[in-house]
């Protein structure tokens, strides 16, 4: 007769499986991808005829990154710390200056007419550009508008653009509109 081997006992293994797994899971950070959070224009119909648009030469505010990350706002050289200036005085064109952008009077529902700047800040760069630089650009162009927001938001309503309900933010949006083009980086490094 042969003798009987004796079984383990396996069900305090699983246990101790499954708490290593917990651990593991609540000790392990995942890398987290972070992006420009930006809403993008709603995809045309198939049907949709393209429209070309033309704009004003005066009416664009160009941003250009080279690859030496050097900026220039239109023909100014500057750096990151003044780019929220010149875009905020370019947009609002408070002395009317016929080098910056026009304003356009426009008829918005619960506000009545206003004179909404027909700006487009034009963000350009190089394919050398750096990452960091490029995003701390773009960080500044949108600081200039949300700043104008906030100046009109609290000049109507008495309050920042943040605090605003949702039916005084869409008029914020209509009479300070947020209108920035970005090109395709170009190599300018082979080209003489």
């Amino acid at each position: 007769m042969a003798k009987k081997t004796p079984d383990i006992n396996a069900s305090s293994q699983a246990d101790i499986a499954f708490l290593l797994l917990v651990f593991f899971l609540i000790t392990t950070t995942m890398d987290v991808d972070k992006g420009i959070p930006r809403k993008l224009p709603p995809m045309p119909e198939e049907n949709q005829q393209q429209e070309d648009i033309k704009i004003n030469r005066r009416n664009i505010v160009v941003v250009k990154i080279n690859s030496q990350d050097r900026i220039m706002v239109g023909s100014t050289p500057t750096d990151v710390s003044q780019i929220k200036d010149m875009i905020v005085e370019a947009l609002t064109n408070p002395s009317d200056n016929p080098n910056l952008p026009e304003k356009e009077v426009k008829s918005i529902q619960g506000l009545g007419n206003y004179p909404v700047s027909k700006g487009v800040v034009s963000l350009q760069n190089d394919k050398g550009t750096l990452y960091n630089t490029y995003i701390q650009v773009q960080n500044e162009i949108v600081r200039a508008i949300n700043e104008i927001r906030d100046q009109f938001a609290t000049q109507h309503y008495g309050k920042k653009y943040a605090q605003c309900d949702e039916r005084q933010q869409k008029i914020v949006k209509e009479a300070i509109p947020q209108n920035i083009s970005e090109a395709e980086p170009k190599d300018v490094k082979g080209k003489k």
